[in-house]
């Protein structure tokens, strides 16, 4: 007997299962964009204070997994390197870290970030200090570790997340122990913007030889 299929949040969610099966067609079935969708939007619920606009995140997070997924299988014009980098609540150091490789790399580096125990928004002050450094962060929002997104990326760099991290074999693994700027003056945050764009311009050196 066949499974019913599973129970959408609202058209909303469906909408976007219909948008984002055009730009996987002939790579991943309608079946496994859905499943990545209604998991992306549960995981998202899981750390929300109001679902009403977890929509559009789910969709976000659930492009990121698929293009991680299509990263793994050798899709055409996945062969840039792939840099995740992983803290607690993927709310200050992490999406610091991964604003700053993405505007400096220029897209010649995909970049992600996550958290093992996600927020339910980034720290007004980590955006606020990296505007200041003419970096956006207005689209941002954190996000759960998922396994699609470790198995694509080259380097895992973790950023105070400890035992949480999960170790792959065949990734380069780095710990960045930078200060989390949870609380923290914006003084202070200023100063890890500036240790994270330091371990940037090393990290940035090294990836030429991937």
């Amino acid at each position: 007997m066949t499974a019913p299929p599973p129970v959408l949040p609202d058209d909303h969610l469906a909408s976007g299962i219909a948008r984002l099966a055009p730009r996987y067609r002939g790579r991943f079935s309608p079946q496994t964009i859905q499943r990545l969708v209604i998991d992306s939007y549960e995981r998202l619920a899981e750390s929300a204070r109001v679902r009403t606009h977890l929509v559009v995140p789910a969709e976000h997070l659930a492009t990121d997994r698929l293009d991680a997924l299509a990263h793994i299988e050798g899709a055409p014009g996945s062969g840039l390197p792939g840099v995740l980098f992983v803290c607690s609540h993927n709310a200050g150091r992490s999406q610091m870290a991964a604003a700053l490789l993405a505007h400096r790399a220029g897209g010649h580096v995909v970049v992600s970030s996550a958290g093992t125990f996600p927020a339910a928004e980034v720290e007004p002050v980590v955006a606020q200090v990296l505007i200041e450094a003419g970096v956006n962060l207005a689209d941002a929002f954190p996000k759960p570790l998922t396994s699609e997104v470790v198995r694509a990326a080259d380097i895992v760099i973790t950023m105070g997340c400890g035992d949480a991290c999960p170790v792959l074999p065949g990734r380069r693994y780095l710990d960045w122990p930078v200060t989390d700027p949870e609380g923290a003056p914006i003084a202070v945050v200023r100063g890890i913007r500036d240790e994270i764009d330091a371990h940037i311009t090393g990290l940035l050196a090294s990836l030429s030889s991937i």
